[in-house]
């Protein structure tokens, strides 16, 4: 009976557990030619505490997931990523500032180097809007949901 009830937990405890669905600038762009959705894009650095403080609530949020994952491709990009992206026919690369900083060129292209920026473009690579400081989930369901 013991061991039953653990099985149920764990399944009970899997099937309410929703998992953000990340992509790559590039699998998102593949996927959008068959299935065109407009992109999400969350840009943060690694020391920003507000980003950290978005990926451990706001998308946490089971709604959010939901919205993202069924209406979006979701892109979570570090601003300070050293690889190159090729994305929409442009190839974008990592500019060093100094020994141990610099930017990314896509970060610079989508952001005002504010730190957390989600910006949605439209499928067509327009920005739709740019949302510049740390928002929580009620605030971020406002945008999608428009």
């Amino acid at each position: 009976m013991k061991k039953f009830l653990i099985v149920m937990f764990i399944l009970i405890a899997n099937q309410n557990f929703a998992q953000l669905k990340t992509h790559t600038f590039e699998q998102a762009e593949q996927l959008s030619i068959e299935n065109p959705k407009p992109f999400v894009i969350f840009i943060h650095t690694s020391w920003c505490k507000y980003c950290k403080m978005m990926e451990n609530s706001t998308f946490k949020n089971e709604e959010v997931i939901h919205q993202l994952n069924e209406k979006f491709y979701f892109v979570s990009f570090d601003a300070e990523n050293k690889s190159d992206v090729l994305f929409n026919n442009h190839l974008f690369k990592f500019k060093p500032k100094g020994a141990n900083s610099g930017i990314h060129q896509l970060a610079e292209a989508l952001s005002d180097q504010t730190y957390p920026t989600i910006t949605i473009l439209n499928p067509d690579y327009t920005v739709l809007t740019q949302i510049e400081s740390f928002v929580n989930a009620k605030q971020l369901l406002n945008y999608l949901l428009k």
